[in-house]
This record gives C-alpha cells, sequence and structure tokens, in this order.
C-alpha cells in the first residue's frame, strides 16, 4: 500500500479519511469472536517505533484508549465491559523501581476512567495479565504498545482472531492474522478468521441498522 502511494500511517487511517472520520480511532482485537466469552484488546500506541513508545503514553492516550475499547464493547454487548490495563515496564514499574509510567500516568488515566463509570483496573504486570485475561478474569485489556497484546493474542488463539477499526462510523473488520502472502494461490488457507471477521461485521452492521430505526 505504501509503493502504491498510501500516505497514511496505515489502513485504519485511510479508511478515516474515506469515511471523512476526524474523532479517535484505534484497531481493536476480538479473540473468540463466535463464543460468548470474546476476549477484546487494544493499544494505546500502534505502528510506530518502540524507541518512541514511552513518550507516546500520555494520560490522555491511556484514558482515550480505555474510553474507546469501552464505548463499542457497550455497543456491541449491550453491557460494561471489565477492562484490564497493562503497565508499560516490567513488573508494571515494580513500584517506581523499574519506570514512574505507572505511578505518573497511567494508573491516574484508570482512576480517571473509574470516575466516569467505567470498569477499569490497573496497571497490572503485561507478563500474567493475559493468563487472567484468559481465564476470564477481563473481557478487555488495554495495552501499551503493539507487541504487548498481539503476542498474547495470537498465541492464544491466531486462527480465530479479528481486528475491528474502533471508532469508524462504518463496521470495518480483518483477520488478525494479516495478508499470509507465503500461501497465496496455493489453496491451502484457513477460512475460519475470514469468517469470524464477516460475522462480527456482519452483527454490528445490524445493531447500528437497528439503532437507527429506533432513533428515526
Amino acid at each position: 500500500m505504501k509503493l502504491a502511494g498510501l500516505k497514511q500511517e496505515d489502513e485504519m487511517h485511510y479508511f478515516a479519511d474515506l469515511l471523512g472520520h476526524t474523532g479517535l480511532c484505534s484497531e481493536i482485537n476480538i479473540l473468540s469472536a463466535s463464543r460468548d466469552a470474546a476476549l477484546w484488546t487494544t493499544r494505546v500506541t500502534s505502528h510506530v517505533p518502540l524507541r518512541a513508545v514511552a513518550d507516546l503514553i500520555t494520560e490522555d492516550a491511556v484514558y482515550n484508549a480505555i474510553g474507546l475499547i469501552d464505548r463499542v464493547m457497550r455497543a456491541e454487548r449491550g453491557a460494561a465491559p471489565r477492562i484490564a490495563v497493562a503497565g508499560l515496564n516490567p513488573h508494571a514499574g515494580e513500584g517506581g523501581l523499574l519506570g514512574t509510567e505507572e505511578i505518573q500516568v497511567i494508573g491516574p488515566a484508570v482512576e480517571r476512567a473509574r470516575r466516569d463509570g467505567i470498569a477499569a483496573s490497573g496497571p497490572w504486570p503485561a507478563d500474567t495479565l493475559f493468563i487472567a485475561a484468559r481465564r476470564g478474569d477481563f473481557d478487555a485489556v488495554v495495552t501499551m504498545y503493539h507487541d504487548q497484546g498481539q503476542i498474547a493474542t495470537k498465541l492464544m488463539g491466531f486462527e480465530r482472531g479479528v481486528t475491528l477499526q474502533g471508532g469508524l462510523p462504518a463496521p470495518i473488520t480483518t483477520p488478525a492474522h494479516g495478508t499470509a502472502f507465503d500461501i497465496a494461490g496455493k489453496g491451502v488457507a484457513n477460512v475460519g478468521p475470514i469468517r469470524e471477521a464477516y460475522g462480527v461485521a456482519l452483527r454490528m452492521a445490524s445493531k447500528r441498522s437497528r439503532s437507527d430505526r429506533i432513533n428515526l
């Protein structure tokens, strides 16, 4: 897409421009989308170099990520999700010994979200957070950077993950695994992820359509 002239950061921002959307948007990954106990994840930073991540972790950015996944999940599920927020540093900073972002930035953002009625908690150590999430302790996880959540969710369900372009005025979904250039044209692709993505888009579009009719 870059070679073809894409000027936006990624496909999500291309869709945002195409739809005239200027508000907040972020990738949301949904694991086990067709099951009742789906796990949703999103992140504060996305397709940026790792060395830039710490400077992009601000209270507003963390708060906005929490708020976005809360709004999208409430619309999809009809109930408030239990949201776990990951720390940035090892052991979630170890009380300031391994970094202060948890104390100065992430923690205040979580408390701000809680004051607004969002069922958020954290910051939690990222190396054990997904164990609790897989167990069912949380409905959603907000991570600080791309691989912090992507590695965990793809290990738990590579062939049933869906990426939702969250916050856009229309539901846009893709398989979470991305483009498989290595097997293109070989007739061996697993259709499970694209089926999951299609199902999520249909359900979200149907709910939005019913909501529009009610509002009319």
